[in-house]
């Protein structure tokens, strides 16, 4: 320090912090020797606290304004220092600045994903990520736990250890919530305020205030991502028969435009409804070459489609046909068939039907 500026600080003693970063928590204020004058001004502005520190124990704390430094309004400094009748030569103490404004836009995200058992998908891994905002509520007590006797204390020294603690309770708070993952989206700022509550307790021992949390996303992993695009697929289409024929006649109307095009667009069509009522089947579980038919009954075995006069009967269960067979209704050269076979055949021939005509002798020779 120059012989000027040590005669100007002696002269006028101004102690106050100007704020251009936009992060700092906390500024400690450069003094020479850390002397300051008795009377001198000291100037708090909207969104700060002054914090006197005397031998690294906290003492007075001053909130936004100019006040005057004596010993009338310094009283835990006096204290501590033993100015028993006032002073007034310069005295000796380290003054904190601690920025009080709220620190917006505070990232925060699930640095691994979520293990949940959900209703509907079974056990399944959730990310998620948001921000927060976070102020200084108790500027003795966040110097003493955290900023300690830093010159320059900044966001960024403090957001590793907010994130780690945010996701935690976040984590705690979405396991215990047990909403479904495709409901989560319509409680975000339930679980917000849920997480807020909290994480306030632990904030509250740092002399930090959690002031808002948003929770901006809860996404699933991309293989049930996909899995979910598949499934509104198929409810977007709806009647899958209905959307294949249509696909089938616009791929007509498009053969129909090129020379040569409608012989191959006839096999396409033959395809496409062989396709389509293949799929049908699988999906429907409707037998080739007869009407919808509901399933045999359990313990009833397969059941068959019988041809008798030249019509088809059915589907008759293992119990039916045993009587028809007892009743010379159905013998062995009476055509069958059931679903899974490649197509009608006698019902001697086929060996689930066989034992059925044991007890039946065969007919008269001609």
């Amino acid at each position: 320090m120059g012989l000027w500026d040590f005669v100007k600080t002696e002269l006028i003693d101004i102690v106050e912090w100007l704020d251009d970063s936009g992060d700092t928590l906390v500024y400690r204020f450069e003094r020479h020797d850390n002397e300051i004058k008795n009377g001198a001004q000291l100037i708090v502005r909207p969104g700060q606290a002054a914090v006197f520190v005397d031998q690294g124990q906290i003492a007075d704390v001053f909130a936004p304004g100019r006040h005057v430094l004596r010993t009338e309004n310094l009283p835990l400094l006096s204290t501590i220092q033993g100015w028993k009748y006032g002073f007034e030569s310069p005295f000796k103490a380290e003054v904190y600045f601690v920025s009080t404004r709220q620190f917006t836009d505070q990232k925060w995200g699930t640095k691994n994903p979520v293990m949940l058992r959900d209703p509907e998908f079974g056990p399944v891994r959730l990310k998620a990520f948001g921000s927060y905002i976070v102020r200084v509520a108790e500027p003795a007590k966040f110097i003493a736990q955290i900023a300690g006797t830093n010159g320059r204390f900044t966001t960024e020294g403090i957001s590793e250890q907010l994130r780690s603690l945010v996701s935690s309770r976040f984590s705690d708070a979405l396991g215990e919530g047990k909403i479904p993952a495709l409901d989560l989206a319509a409680n975000y700022d339930e679980m917000g305020e849920q997480v807020r509550g909290k994480i306030a307790p632990d904030l509250a021992e740092l002399g930090l205030e959690l002031t808002g949390f948003v929770v901006e996303n809860i996404s699933l992993p991309d293989e049930v991502v996909k899995a979910l695009d598949k499934r509104s697929s198929m409810g977007v289409i709806g009647n899958l028969q209905a959307y294949t024929q249509y696909q089938t006649a616009e791929a007509i109307r498009d053969a129909a435009q090129n020379p040569g095009g409608l012989a191959g667009a006839g096999m396409g069509a033959g395809m496409g409804f062989a396709m389509a009522q293949q799929m049908a089947q699988a999906l429907g579980g409707q037998p080739q070459g007869a009407g919808a038919a509901p399933p045999p009954l359990p313990g009833q075995g397969a059941a068959y489609f019988v041809a008798a006069g030249g019509q088809q009967t059915g589907p008759h269960a293992m119990d039916a046909l045993r009587q028809q067979a007892g009743g010379g209704a159905l013998t062995r050269e009476t055509l069958v068939w059931k679903q899974g076979m490649a197509g009608w055949a006698p019902a001697g021939e086929v060996p689930e039907l066989a034992p059925l005509f044991a007890a039946v002798p065969p007919p008269l020779p001609q």
